[in-house]
């Protein structure tokens, strides 16, 4: 039985409303972490969570610091102690 694409014959477009980047912003400028999630998406896209788990951890890395910043976070304790 072949699978039908529902979302392209009524017209929805799902995976917009659960991406948080790819809504539209604000003055028409792109979110903070879009090119991030972006890459992590085309990674990921048709080979399936678990190998997406594997081959696109990088990219999955990348835009979780993008969104939480505990990397950058933890640098700047380092460099300023005196500030924390």
């Amino acid at each position: 039985m072949p699978f039908v694409d529902l979302q392209t014959r009524l017209g929805i477009d799902a995976d917009k409303w659960l991406l948080n980047q790819s809504s539209l912003q604000p003055k028409k400028k792109a979110a903070r972490c879009h090119t991030f999630e972006k890459d992590w998406i085309e990674c990921s896209h048709n080979i399936g969570q678990t190998r997406s788990k594997k081959e696109c951890q990088l990219e999955l890395e990348d835009f979780n610091e993008c969104l939480n910043k505990k990397k950058t976070v933890s640098q700047e304790a380092v460099r300023h102690p005196s500030a924390a």
